[in-house]
Formats: C-alpha cells, structure tokens, sequence
C-alpha cells in the first residue's frame, strides 16, 4: 500500500464517524418528531390523545429505568396500562408542572402560539451522546456561523442552513456553568403560526427525554429545563 493510498483512507475513515454519528441522531429525531405528528396506523382507530384527571399511579419503566407516574400526565390510554414501554407521552402545565384537570381541559387541548403547555417524551435512548457533544459534532457542522451570537434571554444562538436538515429552525445553547442545554426551535411563519422548541437530552441508563414547549415561552427556558428534571426525577423509582 503506498503511502498515497494509506493518507487517503485515514481521510475517508475522520469524516466517516461524525457522517454515522449525524445520520443516527437525524434518524432518532426524525423518529420523535413523527411520533407527536404523525399517527400510528393503530392510533387512527384508538390512540387518540385521552387525557384524564385521574391521579392514580401508574407504574411503568422506559430504557430500564422504573417509574410511577400518575395517569393525569399520561397523555395516551394505552400507556396507562403500565409495563414495559418504549416511550410515553406525557404533558404538564406551566408555571407549576400540574397535571390534566378537568378545569384546566382548554389549556392542555390549546396549540395557541402561547400555549402553556409542555409536551413530554419519555423514550429508549441507545446513542449515548451529551448535549456537549451533540453541539460539537452534528450541529456546528450545520449552522451559517459556528461562532454564534448572543441570542435573548442569556441565550446563545445559531441559526441553521437553508441547505441543511434542519431549515426553518434556530439553534439556542444555554449554558449552567461548564454545562450546556440546547434547543432547536422552529421559526415562524404564515405557514407555522404557532411554532414550538425542542429538547433532546438523556436521563439515565437507556432512557432519554425530549420535551417541547411554544417558542413564545422560550424566555422561561431555565424554569422549564429545571421543572421538567425535576417532575421526571420525581417519577423516578430506584435511583
């Protein structure tokens, strides 16, 4: 093998890893984003969202991980059933994270540009990549400046090439001392009124969780990443 031939496989094999690491990670989003828009073919006859007020515990485990859950954050009857699940939609209302109340029915049905809700995926979560990560190897590589600039709200912000995956959206990092969040929000339009962020994070073992909340709220996005830990450790059992 000449020295030419080995210079150029080192070349193939560096862009390789970040190209499988992006397909992957595009592939898991693309999996949850379809999961909150996009019925199943067994949802179009009974796995319509059916909210209840019902504060029964429900005992379920996602990625390994045990959880109880009341039924009034469970968006899905058939989740309530408990057991073993892949993922779980769940949902809670801002400011104090409480769950579906017969009284609060408008609120949690509303997609208002202002909506207070916050829409919660409990999900399997096999790529073990930390927020850090995901900045430095798939989103830098995407963005029109991946210097950034300063973004509202102590926030960071990058926007997203027209020729690249995710069009149409804005990247805010935040950070908590040497720790960094990150979310991926949808700019409006006259054809998406009413455009939401997103959250992709792990949790522990092979559970992650990613929750979207409407961009209007974004400048609370401190109280929503601490409210949202902390409503999922509180469900947590065994830690």
């Amino acid at each position: 093998m000449t020295r030419a031939d080995k210079e150029a496989i080192t070349k193939h094999s560096g862009w390789l890893i970040p190209l499988g690491i992006f397909v992957v990670t595009a592939a898991l989003s693309g999996a949850i984003l379809l999961y909150y828009l996009v019925p199943s073919p067994g949802s179009l006859v009974e796995e319509h969202p059916s909210a209840t007020a019902s504060t029964a515990p429900v005992a379920l485990s996602v990625g390994g991980v045990s959880f109880v859950i009341p039924a009034n954050y469970i968006r899905y009857r058939s989740a309530r059933r408990g057991g073993s699940q892949t993922q779980v939609a769940l949902f809670a209302l801002l400011p104090d994270f409480r769950g579906y109340t017969d009284g609060q029915a408008q609120s949690f049905l509303s997609n208002a540009p202002d909506s207070p809700v916050v829409n919660i995926l409990l999900h399997e979560e096999e790529l073990k990549l930390n927020e850090q990560d995901r900045l430095r190897r798939i989103y830098l590589a995407y963005v029109a400046d991946p210097k950034g600039r300063p973004g509202p709200f102590g926030l960071e912000q990058f926007e997203f090439r027209a020729d690249s995956g995710y069009r149409g959206e804005d990247l805010f990092v935040g950070r908590f001392g040497t720790q960094i969040m990150l979310l991926r929000c949808v700019r409006g339009s006259p054809n998406i009124p009413s455009p939401g962020c997103l959250r992709e994070t792990r949790l522990a073992r092979h559970a992650g969780v990613t929750y979207r909340f409407k961009r209007s709220q974004l400048s609370r996005w401190r109280e929503i990443a601490s409210g949202v830990e902390a409503l999922m450790h509180s469900f947590m059992r065994g830690r």
